[in-house]
C-alpha cells in the first residue's frame, strides 16, 4: 500500500493533488486546520475513487503538530511514501503596514511548516520503497515579487532555497523538488474585482488563469519523475515568460 500525506489539502489546489493521488492508487493524509467540514467533505471524494483517507487536525508552523500529523498518517497506513507540502496563507498587505507578527505568521506556516513536516516525515519516507518524494508548492510570486505581499514572496522564495538544499540533504534517498504555479482559480483569489481579474489574464499567455488539478498534474509528474530532483517545476500559462 502506498500513501501520500497533502498539507492544506481540505480545498483548493491541495484538494486537487489528494484527488490526483487518490486516483493514481494512493492513500491520501489529508490535513486541515480549521474547516473540518471541507476536510471530511476531501475525505469522500478520495474515497469516492476506492482509495483511503483521513483527516487530521494539525497547524504544521507547529513542530508538535507536525510530529503528531505525520505519526497518525504512519499509524493508519502502515507508512508513508510521498509529502507534498502545500499549505499556505496569504495576505494583501503593503509593507508599511504589515506587522512584524503579521510577517512571522506567514513565513512560519510557510517556510517553517514545510520544513517541520518534511522533517517528522523523514524516517518514513526514508523506509518507503515507493522511491519516496517531497513536493513543496511554492508561487511564481517567488520569481516575480509582489507590492502588497512581499511577506507572500519572500515566503516561498524561501521556499525554493529549502527545496534545493533538502534536496542535497536527502539524495540519494528522497527527491525534493517544487511546483511554481502562477494565477489559479481557488477561494484564495477569488476576491479580485472583475478589472483586477482582467488585468491580470492579460498577463498570461495562454489568456486564462490555471485550475487546480492542472497543479496537481505537475505535482504527479515530479512524484513519477525519478531522474528530477532540486528543481522547480514553474506552472503559469508562459507568464513568466513576461
Amino acid at each position: 500500500m502506498t500513501a501520500v500525506l497533502i498539507t492544506g489539502s481540505s480545498r483548493g489546489i491541495g484538494r486537487a493533488i489528494a484527488h490526483r493521488f487518490a486516483h493514481d492508487g494512493y492513500d491520501v493524509i489529508i490535513n486541515y486546520q480549521t474547516n473540518e467540514a471541507a476536510a471530511e467533505d476531501a475525505v469522500k471524494l478520495v474515497e469516492s475513487t476506492g482509495s483511503g483517507a483521513i483527516a487530521v487536525e494539525a497547524d504544521v508552523s507547529d513542530p508538535d503538530a507536525a510530529a503528531r500529523l505525520v505519526e497518525r498518517g504512519v499509524e493508519t497506513f502502515g507508512g508513508l511514501d510521498h509529502v507534498v507540502n502545500n499549505a499556505g496563507i496569504d495576505q494583501h498587505v503593503h509593507t508599511e503596514s504589515l506587522s512584524p507578527a503579521d510577517f512571522d505568521h506567514v513565513m512560519d506556516v510557510n517556510v517553517n511548516g514545510a520544513f517541520n513536516v518534511t522533517k517528522a516525515a523523514l524516517s518514513a519516507l526514508e523506509a518507503s520503497e515507493d522511491d519516496p518524494s517531497v513536493t513543496n508548492v511554492s508561487s511564481i510570486l517567488a520569481h516575480t515579487g509582489a507590492p502588497i505581499e512581499c511577506h507572500y514572496a519572500a515566503s516561498k522564495g524561501a521556499l525554493l532555497s529549502l527545496t534545493r538544499s533538502h534536496a542535497a540533504d536527502f539524495a540519494p534517498d528522497i527527491r525534493v523538488n517544487a511546483v511554481a504555479p502562477g494565477h489559479i482559480e481557488t477561494d484564495m483569489t477569488a476576491d479580485r474585482t472583475p478589472e483586477e481579474a482582467e488585468a491580470a489574464r492579460a498577463e498570461i499567455p495562454i489568456g486564462r488563469f490555471g485550475r487546480p488539478a492542472e497543479i496537481a498534474d505537475a505535482v504527479a509528474y515530479l512524484r513519477d519523475a525519478t531522474f528530477v530532483t532540486g528543481e522547480t517545476l514553474n506552472v503559469n500559462g508562459g507568464e513568466s515568460m513576461r
